[in-house]
């Protein structure tokens, strides 16, 4: 299966999601505090309820997780993951790196997503075994093979959870080429683009990662947690041009 159905779907959902977002932004948002401590609008909840229910008229039989509570579990062994607004903090502002978050995934594995960037008019994409795009373009990861000549994209620097990384991301800063953090998911796609070499999250969650592993690794680069597995389940994520890769897991103390 080539899945080009649900990427297709995949992306008219993402921009029509972005212009609601950007419709509802301008009549003026204030943001709440969840249990976590992250922020949501009524933007990210409106977005997740059109997400959900063209899903859920499109393909009736296939699960729904959504960052805003939507769950289904489905009767076909597919699940759809859903970030209706990634970068609230930066939606709230008004900064630009904001953007929208769907994919599809079977047995553990993203089949299409799509990190869609209303503000930027930005659209990245990729599809198992099918490559990576950005606005129509395949994209490659970068061919750098020193950290030396890296730009490295830390996030999350004001989490408690980052705390036993400092070290490492200190070390990895001073080493590097350039240190440059445009906003999580923005990082992750031009690690894809080959304009970023190392990307590192010391929090997130599935939903922030379904799309983005499935964008970085279907245009060569390597994606992989802490724990040095490839599932977007454990909490933490990196990704890095393969140049680096075994440099970056040495870094970080992770076998393989």
């Amino acid at each position: 299966m080539n899945y080009e159905r649900e990427l297709e779907f995949a992306r008219r959902l993402a921009a029509a999601a972005g212009e609601n977002a950007k419709r509802i932004r301008a009549g003026g948002i204030t943001a709440e505090t969840k249990a976590d401590a992250s922020p949501v609008t009524i933007a990210d909840r409106e977005n997740e309820r059109l997400i959900r229910e063209a899903i859920e008229r499109e393909f009736p039989g296939d699960g729904i997780l959504g960052e805003e509570g939507s769950s289904k579990a489905g009767s076909s062994g597919r699940r759809w993951i859903i970030d209706p607004i990634d970068g609230t903090r930066d939606f709230v502002r008004g900064n630009r790196f904001w953007c929208v978050l769907i994919a599809i995934e079977e047995a553990d594995e993203s089949l299409a997503g799509v990190a869609h960037f209303p503000m930027l008019d930005e659209t990245y994409w990729a599809v198992c075994g099918g490559g990576s795009y950005g606005n129509g373009e395949r994209l490659h990861a970068s061919a750098i093979d020193s950290i030396g000549a890296c730009a490295f994209s830390p996030n999350g620097l004001h989490l408690r959870e980052v705390r036993q990384y400092l070290p490492t991301i200190t070390e990895l800063m001073q080493r590097s080429w350039v240190v440059r953090s445009y906003g999580g998911a923005l990082d992750a796609c031009l690690v894809a683009a080959g304009k970023v070499e190392i990307w590192f999250e010391p929090k997130v969650e599935v939903w922030d990662l379904a799309a983005l592993k499935l964008i970085m690794e279907e245009a060569g680069a390597r994606f992989f947690a802490v724990d040095g597995s490839r599932r977007i389940d454990r909490g933490t994520a990196i990704g890095c041009a393969p140049g680096v890769a075994a440099q970056v897991r040495e870094a970080f103390g992770i076998p393989g």
